[in-house]
């Protein structure tokens, strides 16, 4: 059986296309800008870069070099909004006043998008980051705070979230563009939620096995949950976080293999 999980309600769309002679085209993001992981080879392989605001991670000096390195590539740059967590990585939850919340995100664009303009590009979306985002996802609540805080800063962003999040939706009807992100080094339940990472099989490491199902994800619209169930999911980028072990690896390998699959990566925002 396969759950259908009904994602693509953005103005984007991954082109999945089975005549001959037309082509398949996917984005490929990752988490940078956190001081943790290898920023400049990364960029050399993905098409957007989820860079940080300084809540979670990274600093101004830090976070102007791995813009200037984006931008050198042409690379899209996202900011990847965080709750004000610096000692958790900003992956644990947090109860934010929704007034609070809504400046915090106005605040972490705002200065992302001065960054970004001395580096020579700009801001084109934004990415919730760890617990926000997973909390956002189907919290009402805070949900609403982070999209006020998008149209706030500047109405004109993207906001990318987990395919299937009924923030999606919320907020298109708000007004904003939206995109549909998948991860490529993360287990699914079989209802299309990210595993806690908490849990062992949270987190995949395996460079093939990662490239197999994101190819598979990218041609078909298919991904296997955890319990060997098929889901039916509408993505139109997919995630490597840079964080992780042996990212640049798993990015590289995954790249290739889309590549070789005949899809193209480009990213889904100028």
């Amino acid at each position: 059986m396969i759950v259908d999980v009904k994602a693509r309600i953005g103005a984007f769309s991954v082109q999945r296309r089975s005549r001959k002679g037309m082509s398949m085209q996917i984005d490929l993001n990752s988490d940078l800008g956190e001081g943790v992981g290898d920023d400049a080879a990364m960029l050399d392989i993905v098409s957007s870069a989820n860079v940080a605001c300084g809540f979670h991670a990274g600093d101004p000096r830090g976070l102007l070099a791995t813009l200037h390195e984006a931008a050198a590539r042409g690379v899209a740059v996202g900011a990847h909004v965080s709750y004000p967590d610096r000692s958790g990585f900003g992956r644990r939850a947090m109860d934010v006043a929704p007034d609070d919340l809504t400046a915090d995100v106005i605040y972490q664009i705002g200065a992302l998008q001065a960054l970004a303009r001395a580096a020579g590009t700009r801001v084109s979306y934004v990415k919730p980051h760890g617990a926000l985002y997973n909390t956002t996802a189907e919290d009402v609540r805070q949900g609403d705070a982070v999209i006020a805080g998008v149209l706030g800063a500047d109405p004109g962003l993207v906001l990318m979230g987990l395919a299937g999040a009924s923030i999606l939706g919320r907020a298109r009807a708000a007004g904003l563009r939206v995109v549909a992100e998948a991860f490529a080094d993360r287990a699914y339940t079989p209802e299309g939620a990210l595993i806690s990472r908490s849990k062992p099989g949270a987190v995949l490491h395996d460079p093939d096995i990662i490239a197999a199902r994101m190819l598979r994800l990218a041609r078909e619209g298919v991904l296997e949950a955890e319990d060997g169930s098929l889901l039916r999911l509408g993505a139109d980028s997919i995630c490597v976080h840079g964080d992780s072990p042996g990212a640049v690896a798993i990015a590289a390998r995954l790249r290739a293999a889309l590549e070789a699959g005949g899809v193209a990566i480009a990213p889904f925002a100028p």
